[in-house]
């Protein structure tokens, strides 16, 4: 099913002008929702506006937008002026300078958004895309909507273009608010933590080989309780924060198998140790019943 425009904008740069449209990169659907519900009659839950002062319900065709401008105290503005206040959103992705790709640190990162040509704009897309390309560069521009400006980096994507809502360098915090111990890395630590690295070392990163484990292990346990089932899950111990050799840890790190298992793989082995293990406690009892069989030959000869 095509994707749904979230909405359109212009990008421009020089005197070039392309419309766009905005789409969402990633699908929110999988997050699991729970509801609120009455359990005396089943019925879901409905939240209700209460004034701050009387406890009332405040009708919604009474509810107005405010902005607190000192301690309790709020300026009102009606559905017009909030409108008025949003004249500044151009929707124009006004493209500013062209960086090397791969100059701006991932911390600054928020969103993403796929960028499709709107009417008209196909051409210059295409053009825009691939100049991109082969410079190796990506596009930082300012997007102005819904009453905000955002920082935005254009970067192009397969065969098209992807916006990059990034963080104010104000909104990130320094990492130097983070207390960190001074420590001495010792040098046959560091060859040790190199080659479990160099063990596990690949070259691409492939998402298709990761999926929400933990989010199929709830959808299975809800499907059990919508079949009627009481479930229940064995509560986890807390890791324990053990103070480690770590020379010793490393090295047992690297005698253990460096990659993990593909799922296949995994289960038929299991499944092997569970057909050795079956064999193996069937011994004693095949030896139990031959050693009886000779008893009772020796008797009837007798």
């Amino acid at each position: 099913m095509p994707a749904r425009a979230l909405g359109s904008a212009t990008i421009s740069f020089g005197l070039v002008s392309i419309p766009v449209k905005l789409y969402s990169a990633a699908d929110s659907a999988a997050t699991i929702h729970f509801n609120q519900i009455d359990r005396r009659d089943g019925a879901r839950v409905k939240q209700q506006l209460i004034s701050a002062n009387s406890g009332e319900v405040v009708p919604r065709d009474e509810i107005v937008k405010g902005y607190e401008f000192a301690k309790g105290q709020y300026v009102l503005f009606t559905p017009e002026e909030i409108k008025a206040l949003e004249v500044a959103a151009t929707y124009l992705i006004d493209i500013d300078q062209f960086l090397p790709d791969g100059t701006v640190d991932r911390i600054y990162f928020d969103k993403a958004y796929y960028l499709g040509p709107d009417k008209g704009g196909a051409r210059a897309y295409h053009l825009l895309a691939e100049a991109l390309r082969a410079t190796g560069r990506i596009a930082i521009g300012r997007y102005a909507a819904r009453g905000r400006q955002h920082l935005v980096l254009v970067r192009p994507k397969e065969n098209g273009l992807l916006l990059e809502q990034l963080h104010y360098a104000d909104e990130v915090r320094a990492f130097s608010e983070v207390p960190l111990d001074v420590v001495e890395v010792k040098e046959a630590e560091l060859a040790l933590a190199k080659q479990l690295i160099d063990q596990a070392a690949s070259d691409t990163f492939e998402p298709t080989n990761y999926r929400d484990e933990v989010r199929e292990q709830i959808m299975a346990l809800i499907q059990r309780k919508v079949d009627g089932e009481d479930i229940s899950v064995a509560p986890t111990e807390k890791p324990e924060h053990k103070i480690i050799d770590i020379m010793e840890a490393l090295k047992a790190s690297l005698d253990a198998t460096g990659k993990r298992k593909p799922a296949k793989a995994a289960d038929a082995k299991r499944a092997a140790r569970s057909t050795s293990a079956k064999a193996t406690s069937a011994k004693p009892a095949s030896a139990k019943a031959t050693s009886e069989q000779k008893t009772a030959r020796k008797k009837r000869a007798g």
